[in-house]
């Protein structure tokens, strides 16, 4: 009911479709969705259908970009998503983004500044600082967001016990690489990061982008407003406006004021893409215990 609520209120070209349901007098609750054939994203990165090197860097580059469009929608519309991760982006035979499963969602207050709710979510994606302290609000999403970009630049799962300890989870090792000045590291061998420099540009900016979604802090991360208008300028190569609008100033600002050139090595490609990123602490992992694997809640209700 939560789905209907939600998805019969909203009209995108990258969010799925609701086409009905069975009465809620049925014995069982039947939601009719658009079919999308070609699987999600998690299943073209490291699932069943795992081929990386068909997914070149310009189709995850348009997946982020549509998939950053979808959430500030959503945003706009006052619904925060809550369980953004790449098994919920469905894509079809063009790759085109579907972001779908709203089970999990909630319509935001446009008078309140977050809402106090037990942590939902799935491991590896769930905002650290609403783990913490109960408070959802937008920028919940755009942390999810940060891991789903980690992702499309590394291939890697968002959470894998194979991993060491301390980068079991895909923040933990983004931030690490990215402090390293070792990006290079972070991005599958298959996007040709050493040999096009168009996508050593654009994949060392994402990161960046990345790293700024990935703060603990949530008034540290862009808006997804911000986030969509960055991943547009990535692409297209444009520098950033200098006449920022109105309704984006405060974020731009803050963005602006994280930005300072830390030292780096006279001769590394590498720390000059990256020499105007301040770099705060890593983000605090969910490293809790959780039920599943699957979509769960922290808390039971």
């Amino acid at each position: 009911m939560n789905e209907i609520e939600i998805l019969t209120r909203l009209r995108h070209k990258n969010l799925v479709s609701l086409y009905g349901c069975t009465s809620r007098h049925s014995q069982g609750l039947l939601l009719v969705y658009e079919f999308i054939p070609n699987g999600t994203i998690a299943d073209h990165l490291h699932g069943d259908w795992a081929n990386p090197c068909l997914l070149t860097w310009p189709i995850r580059m348009n997946i982020a970009i549509e998939t950053a469009s979808a959430l500030a929608y959503l945003h706009a519309s006052d619904i925060i998503h809550r369980d953004v991760k790449t098994s919920n982006i469905l894509l079809d035979n063009n790759f085109c983004v579907k972001v779908a499963d709203f089970g999990l969602s909630r319509l935001f207050p446009t008078d309140v500044t977050h809402v106090s709710t037990a942590p939902q979510g799935t491991p590896g994606y769930v905002d650290p600082e609403y783990h913490q302290c109960y408070q959802l609000t937008d920028k919940s999403d755009v942390y999810s967001f940060g891991v789903v970009l980690i992702e499309l630049i590394s291939s890697m799962p968002a959470v894998d016990i194979s991993r060491h300890k301390h980068e079991i989870n895909l923040a933990n090792l983004a931030i690490n690489r990215i402090q390293k000045q070792a990006i290079d590291e972070l991005v599958d061998p298959c996007l040709g990061f050493h040999s096009d420099e168009e996508v050593k540009r654009t994949a060392t900016s994402v990161a960046e982008l990345a790293f700024l979604c990935l703060q603990q802090i949530k008034e540290m991360r862009p808006s997804m407003d911000v986030v969509l208008e960055e991943l547009q300028r990535i692409k297209s190569g444009e520098c950033k406006p200098e006449n920022l609008t109105r309704e984006d100033d405060d974020d731009k600002k803050e963005l602006k004021s994280m930005q300072q050139p830390p030292p780096s090595p006279p001769h590394s490609e590498e720390s000059a893409l990256l020499k105007n990123i301040k770099l705060p602490p890593s983000p605090i992992s969910v490293t809790e215990n959780w039920i599943s694997n699957d979509t769960t809640p922290n808390v039971s209700n």
